[in-house]
């Protein structure tokens, strides 16, 4: 018994501050990449399309990475693997000059990165659910690093000339690296290969499944003209780096509360509810965001960001992974990754465009794609209830 303890608190323990690691780099990343790209002299369209890259080559990087973690049943291997490619990538992407450079490096680094996150989720699933443990109180931790990595951009905004905040970016993703040769190896998935196929292709033929894809493509992708300009709008307004990142950092703490009472959800919180209640959230926040609110409104605004962003990322989450044939877990949510991925995109590339035109305005076709997926998640969560047979589409 205490040795089964100890496993459970090993793996839990390892996990959440792999997690952490991961997340310290999106919270560094996410909020101020953008202001290392216009500090090297790129436009705004061009700042479009850069951080439209990772969406793009997840296309590509996700299906072999998923695909070879289920056929070699090597979930810990390719998390290595892709975590230490990254950690390379993104310190030749520090080194790059012209705009073409950081283009071809960051594809590089992007093709590296794309993976972690989807393999990542399949491996806490799976190693949790197999110790008893709930996904969210573990998760959590990522979401808490995050903070922690976007108050530590936005204090290095204030005192670090914009072109050195990469280096900050390279340290993370070698942090990272490490975090994921601590990660413990999972029990081996009983004849996965045998099962593979036949299931993966019933996966994809079922109207709710690809209505979930779309629905939380749509409402994750609208967050693009946050993701991409958020940082730079509010930094024109006169807020200092730390004001920015305590707005970033108090959207994550509002995912982060929800996440640690996820395993508490009442019945009813179905995936398809929780993926309508995000597109809701989404179209209010950005609706909001369109009409240059004032600053004492914005904290409100980014505790929206439970809804547009979490019960969106849980009711997906949860979809896809009990709806995943055997051995096929690793594929499963690399399509949902794929379909986030395009459709972010899209979104990403276009908003450049958008927030060079229209400024805040951009928000609005934001708010739109949230409507879009939040129907899609309503024809989905319809779809569910009118399933017949048992288990077909059935989650919580």
């Amino acid at each position: 018994m205490t040795l089964r303890c100890g496993q459970k608190f090993g793996l839990a323990t390892r996990l959440a501050a792999f997690y952490a690691a991961v997340f310290v780099m999106s919270g560094i990343q996410l909020p101020f990449f953008p202001l290392w790209l216009k500090a090297k002299g790129l436009d705004a369209q061009v700042i479009g399309v850069v951080l439209a890259l990772p969406m793009l080559v997840r296309v590509i990087a996700i299906p072999l990475a998923a695909r070879e973690a289920d056929r070699r049943d090597a979930l810990r291997a390719g998390l290595i693997v892709a975590c230490a490619a990254s950690a390379i990538c993104y310190a030749l992407v520090g080194f790059a000059g012209s705009a073409a450079a950081i283009l071809l490096t960051y594809a590089l680094a992007s093709l590296a990165v794309t993976p972690v996150t989807p393999l990542a989720d399949t491996y806490a699933l799976r190693g949790l659910a197999e110790r008893g443990r709930a996904y969210g109180p573990v998760r959590l931790w990522g979401s808490a690093a995050f903070i922690a990595g976007t108050f530590l951009a936005g204090i290095a905004v204030d005192v670090l000339p914009a072109r050195q905040l990469i280096w900050l970016i390279v340290a993370a993703t070698f942090a990272m690296a490490l975090a994921a040769v601590a990660l413990a190896p999972l029990a081996p998935v009983v004849h996965a290969a045998a099962e593979a196929g036949p299931r993966r292709k019933s996966l994809l033929r079922q109207p709710a499944f690809l209505a979930v894809l779309a629905a939380a493509g749509l409402i994750q992708a609208s967050h693009a003209v946050y993701y991409g300009f958020s940082a730079l709008e509010w930094r024109a307004a006169g807020l200092d780096g730390t004001t920015i990142a305590g707005l970033w950092a108090l959207g994550v703490l509002a995912e982060i509360v929800l996440f640690a009472f996820s395993a508490r959800l009442p019945p009813f919180a179905t995936p398809g509810l929780l993926l309508i209640a995000g597109g809701i959230g989404g179209a209010l926040r950005w609706t909001a965001m369109a009409f240059d609110p004032p600053t004492a409104l914005l904290p409100l605004l980014q505790l929206l960001h439970a809804l547009s962003f979490g019960t969106t990322f849980l009711g997906s989450l949860w979809f896809v992974a009990q709806t995943a044939p055997s051995g096929q877990a690793a594929t499963a949510q690399g399509y949902l990754a794929i379909a986030s991925g395009a459709a972010m995109a899209a979104a990403m590339g276009v908003s450049g465009l958008l927030y060079a035109e229209f400024g805040a305005r951009a928000y609005l076709a934001m708010a739109l794609a949230a409507v879009v997926g939040g129907a899609c998640a309503l024809v989905a969560h319809r779809l569910v209830q009118r399933a017949s047979e048992p288990g077909q589409c059935v989650v919580r």
